[in-house]
């Protein structure tokens, strides 16, 4: 049997003010036809679980289009209708499948389609036909809405973050297809939506509050007849009428014992919404706090600057600090593409001033990096653009990028020549994805309320779409 292998991922944050367009699609991942094997074979994404999944259970792959851009603002008009055309013509040219397994983000935005990931959904079914199961992964991060949960036959999201299963849920989604096309599943799917966020300081699935609604799912799963179960903790930077917390079951024939599940789901998450409350220390407190500290290198955790949630990677409020309390030894990544310009003219070994710091170019690479290791993401290959390593007296270290770059992996700075170990304080553009790849040599990570478009507070936020009441911007909302 054929099935079709396609996807088209985005995090969009409708609070930064630049667009995604094509070329931030093109530049970063792009694939068609055989070049999407070629790209995502062997990757720990579920991309690559899909290719897996095929060959383990006697599948074969059509691959139709697969795109990937950082996290950033809502898509322009163009940039989707291009995208979404883009991949029906490549859906076509696999020519005939009997199902189709797609990758898509659930918390995609459009200028026209606030649900973009739905509005995908919708599509390719209509392209497909109402017979030919769909199986749909989400990440962890999606406002799943009722149009994903309609025009799917089953979808199956993330259960961790940092996302390290990736590979493990695309494995899961063709095992969950090749049932359904030998007869052996027939799928029906609830969701549940109550009316509540989770800040993302509190979205560590290892530890509590998080780790009991994983708890939660997995004894779920176990119910007999329960095909597969999702808890996606939303992503609050997209302001929709979706955003929030869902919870979704999958059961086998049986549209009952769907919806008692995933209301179970919810109403355990519900009880206990207070334990998702974060009070995180402000730049001056955590900066002290990692000068005391014995256990070094400390990570601070630049939440307001999050790459991996749209922000764009160049604030300096933690930085500023760490010079302003006259704490050295520190490491900091900074998209600043005119900064790489001044280094790149100055050469290695060559004065520059980053703002009012003087520092040395100790190194300037290609900023090509390679991480083997599973990482959230699920990246291999990874790009940040022409890097310059700048050197100050303090013994702070600068990695000036020309390309954004989410600090999923520790080869991002190893690749330079830098020791991190070595370092009193690193600041790391994320919150808890690039947990992963710093909790090995870290001596302590901290979590710092900084400002920015990806704060931790959702009531930093003005919303003009979303649902009303929602805990905890509404107090008294029930559920």
């Amino acid at each position: 049997m054929r099935v079709g292998i396609a996807g088209l991922l985005h995090e969009s944050n409708t609070f930064l003010p630049r667009l995604t367009v094509y070329e931030d699609f093109a530049s970063t991942s792009l694939s068609k036809g055989g070049e999407l094997i070629e790209r995502w074979q062997g990757a720990q994404h579920e991309l690559g679980g899909f290719l897996e999944g095929a060959r383990e259970f006697g599948l074969t792959a059509a691959p139709a289009l697969a795109g990937f851009a950082v996290p950033s603002g809502a898509l322009t008009e163009d940039t989707f209708e291009r995208l979404a055309a883009e991949l029906l013509d490549a859906i076509d040219a696999a020519g005939h499948v009997d199902g189709m397994l797609l990758a898509l983000h659930g918390a995609t935005v459009a200028q026209r389609f606030p649900d973009a990931d739905g509005e995908i959904l919708r599509r390719v079914r209509n392209r497909l036909g109402r017979d030919t199961p769909i199986v749909t992964t989400l990440d962890l991060h999606a406002n799943i809405s009722p149009a994903m949960a309609a025009h799917a036959t089953a979808i199956v999201a993330y259960r961790s973050n940092p996302h390290l299963d990736q590979r493990e849920r695309g494995v899961e989604a063709a095992a969950l297809l090749h049932r359904i096309l030998r007869g052996r599943a027939q799928p029906v799917q609830a969701l549940e939506t109550p009316p509540m966020l989770i800040r993302i300081s509190s979205q560590y699935t290892a530890e509590p509050p998080a780790k009991g609604l994983y708890d939660d799912l997995h004894e779920a799963l176990a119910w007999p007849g329960i095909l597969s179960a999702s808890v996606a903790m939303g992503f609050y930077y997209a302001d929709v009428g979706e955003m929030g917390a869902s919870f979704l079951a999958v059961a086998d024939g049986d549209a009952a014992l769907a919806r008692r599940a995933a209301k179970w789901m919810a109403k355990r998450a519900w009880e206990r919404r207070h334990e998702f409350a974060a009070r995180l220390p402000k730049p001056e407190e955590a900066v002290r706090r990692a000068a005391r500290s014995g256990r070094t290198p400390v990570v601070l955790m630049d939440v307001g600057d999050n790459v991996g949630g749209g922000s764009p990677g160049d604030s300096r409020v933690l930085f500023d600090e760490i010079l302003r309390q006259g704490v050295e030894n520190s490491l900091v990544i900074l998209y600043d593409p005119a900064a790489v310009e001044s280094c790149v003219r100055a050469g290695v070994r060559g004065a520059v001033r980053i703002g009012d710091l003087p520092g040395t170019v100790r190194t300037l690479s290609d900023g090509l990096y390679v991480e083997t290791q599973v990482r959230h993401g699920g990246w291999k290959y990874n790009d940040q653009g022409v890097t310059a390593v700048v050197e100050t007296p303090q013994r702070h270290t600068v990695v000036l990028t020309s390309r954004r770059m989410a600090p999923m992996s520790l080869e991002q700075i190893l690749s330079l020549g830098i020791h991190p170990e070595g370092k009193r304080i690193l600041i790391v553009k994320g919150v808890v994805a690039p947990r992963a790849a710093y909790e090995p040599i870290a001596g302590e990570i901290v979590l710092v309320d900084t400002p920015g478009v990806t704060a931790d507070d959702p009531g930093a936020f003005e919303y003009q779409n979303r649902r009303r009441p929602l805990y905890p911007l509404e107090m008294d909302a029930e559920y």
